[in-house]
């Protein structure tokens, strides 16, 4: 499997936290959605998150690499960032002095022992369901982190349309290597990358 995160959203591009909000990309996201599809290579199926920026991205790399239709898997959604969603990392701050840095999180934030079991749960589930084929899944920043921390790899924050390669076999599934699938004047359209 190789598991990326999707393009550049409009509420990246405003340095807004999305969690489980469903903003669209941004021109720039789309843009550098069809840059990937020129490092994808071929896979077997394409797999994503039901949220629009995920969706939207899979959908595009589809329609270039001539791939589909894409299949839609739930438990792909991004954490849900409870009353952070729609706020800027400046709006927290001022409601929240220090939480983000000391790790306190707001009400309804999806605390890591629900939100790593419903992720692992999918990528199960995209594995057992495309055995045999290599899956492109296309999802969220949060959802790829957390998969890390499960297989013991390095976890840390991972650009729009950067992504890991995991393999799944009767052991279980192993983290691979990081991969870049755009080019570094790609990486940021002047939007940050929070969930």
């Amino acid at each position: 499997m190789l598991v990326i995160r999707h393009g550049q959203s409009t509420w990246n591009e405003e340095h807004r936290w999305q969690g489980q909000a469903d903003p669209p990309l941004s021109e720039f996201g789309r843009q550098q959605a069809g840059e990937a599809a020129k490092s994808i290579g071929n896979v077997d199926v394409i797999v994503s998150s039901p949220q629009l920026r995920a969706a939207e991205t899979a959908s595009i790399i589809a329609a270039i690499i001539g791939v589909g239709p894409v299949q839609l898997v739930d438990g792909l959604q991004e954490r849900s960032a409870g009353e952070w969603s729609g706020l800027t990392r400046i709006e927290i701050d001022e409601k929240w002095p220090g939480w983000v840095d000391g790790e306190q999180r707001p009400s309804g934030w999806e605390p890591d022992e629900v939100f790593i079991p419903r992720v692992m749960g999918a990528m199960a589930l995209v594995a057992a369901t495309f055995d045999g084929g290599t899956s492109l899944v296309v999802c969220h920043g949060g959802v790829i982190i957390a998969l890390e921390k499960e297989l013991r790899v390095n976890e840390s924050r991972i650009p729009n349309l950067h992504g890991r390669v995991v393999r799944s076999g009767d052991g279980g599934m192993i983290g691979g290597e990081r991969l870049e699938l755009i080019p570094a004047d790609m990486k940021t359209g002047g939007g940050s990358n929070r969930i």
